[in-house]
């Protein structure tokens, strides 16, 4: 079963959980994230990125706020190479531009940060910069 499968299914669960099953989720969330503060705190800075490299460790890190690698830089891996840049990142919303000869669509564009950043709540597509002596915007 795959992670996003994963996560929708115990979201599932929890929404239609009795209140002591929730309690129960919570108070086990809260020593999970307890025992991975520990873990972080203890470990070098190469072995913080190898366990965030892992989708799962990361998923829990980031659910803990214990990642590592800030969103802009997560998000900027995940664009490097599309044809899109990051313009700005503002709490849980990202401003990204996609370059005129990029191979990246809006919607690709949006999926690399939601994979990257799944903290992000809202990823806006602002309009690419104007072509050098055109004086007009590219769509």
């Amino acid at each position: 079963m795959s992670l996003n499968a994963r996560i929708g299914r115990i979201e599932s669960l929890l929404e239609r959980a009795e209140p002591p099953a929730v309690e129960l989720a919570q108070a086990l969330l809260d020593l999970y994230g307890e025992g991975l503060t520990r873990i972080m705190a203890a470990a070098d800075d190469d072995l913080a990125a190898r366990l965030a490299d892992d989708d799962v460790v990361a998923h829990l890190l980031l659910l803990h706020d214990l990642h590592p690698i800030d969103v802009r830089t997560r998000v900027e891996d995940a664009l490097r190479g599309t044809g899109a840049e990051v313009v700005s990142v503002d709490g849980d919303l990202v401003r990204v531009r996609l370059d005129d000869g990029g191979c990246c669509s809006a919607d690709a564009a949006r999926r690399a940060v939601r994979d990257a950043a799944p903290e992000v709540e809202r990823v806006e597509i602002v309009q690419p910069l104007p072509k050098v002596g055109t004086g007009r915007w590219t769509t």
